[in-house]
């Protein structure tokens, strides 16, 4: 267990302070169970109020080296021809040796091209931050060959916190049936360095989905499925997913399989529960990769509450996409 730790915290020290490592975004396997996170043109999409919360622990088995949390809002405005929405995130990497909590707005602009095919533009602006736990750093000054870490180190604690401004933008476009979009996170890819500012810069994370719903019988309303494709680029990672959700009554089913660059990374299940306003989903990745052994995979929850609002004044074309 010692040594699970040692290497998570190595890690992340690593990652937190090189002058040439670059960060990569926490990522959330329910994409559509997180939308203006996936995409700032998601917001108000859904019209009435929805409250989204969602949590993700990855590689538990590393002594909890990825949790993280979300919390978002968002609805539509019949006086702004669109939708706001508000993001709040939290990541806490190698027991909260390194933190980044993260807040953005979203305003995404609706028009409808013609009676079948809607476009919505987002834009999202926020504050993100990210902070050191110096407490939890070990360096091999402390280290004892027989007693092990007994002695204070020598190194100059440096500014443990790093904050900027964060743009985002992104693109959607639906019909009854169909779905896709383009985001572009972290457009100013801005400085996280704690000690050469010049050559930690966040990069940019492109993301592009597209999907379908198929009715499974004449309504389209009590099954469907629907097959689904993400790519994400960030620096030099990236990955793609392929995925299909099966939607029967309020019971929702999903496999999904995930291809990083160079290797397979992780294979992906799912159910969930809509009933109403209540939203439930759980998901599992199994981890492909030569780490499968060590990180016992991770588990996701999301949770939302669909609110009623006041008919529509004007016809209003919410999207058809997965919930999870």
């Amino acid at each position: 267990m010692m040594k699970k730790q040692i290497l998570a915290i190595i890690g992340v020290f690593i990652l937190g302070f090189c002058d040439h490592a670059n960060a990569q975004d926490p990522q959330f396997t329910q994409f559509y169970a997180n939308p203006i996170y996936l995409n700032p043109a998601f917001a108000g999409t859904a019209r009435c109020p929805r409250m989204i919360m969602n949590y993700r622990n990855e590689w538990p088995a590393l002594s909890g080296t990825f949790v993280t949390y979300s919390a978002s809002y968002d609805q539509h405005v019949d006086g702004l021809q669109g939708g706001l929405g508000l993001v709040i995130l939290q990541d806490r990497a190698g027991e909260g040796t390194l933190n980044t909590t993260s807040g953005n707005l979203a305003y995404s602009y609706r028009m409808n091209v013609n009676r079948s095919f809607s476009i919505k533009a987002g834009f999202q602006a926020g504050y993100i931050q990210k902070k050191v736990d110096w407490e939890k750093l070990t360096f091999g000054d402390m280290i004892d060959p027989r007693y092990g870490f007994i002695y204070e180190t020598a190194e100059t604690q440096v500014n443990d916190t790093r904050g900027n401004l964060d743009l985002s933008a992104g693109i959607l476009g639906f019909s009854k049936q169909y779905f896709g979009g383009v985001a572009f996170h972290h457009l100013t890819q801005p400085n996280e360095g704690f000690i050469n500012t010049n050559q930690a810069r966040l990069p940019m994370k492109i993301t592009v989905h597209a999907g379908a719903i198929i009715p499974l019988d004449e309504s389209g309303e009590e099954s469907n499925v629907s097959p689904n494709i993400l790519f994400q680029k960030q620096q030099d990672f990236q990955q793609i997913n392929f995925g299909i959700y099966v939607n029967k009554g309020p019971i929702v089913g999903g496999l999904w399989y995930r291809q990083a660059e160079k290797n397979s990374d992780a294979f992906i299940a799912l159910v969930g529960f809509q009933q109403n306003m209540v939203k439930f989903g759980y998901s599992y990745d199994i981890t492909l990769s030569k780490l499968s052994n060590a990180t016992s995979g991770s588990h996701e929850f999301s949770f939302a509450l669909q609110f009623e609002c006041r008919p529509k004044k004007r016809k209003f074309r919410a999207i058809s996409c997965p919930s999870f």
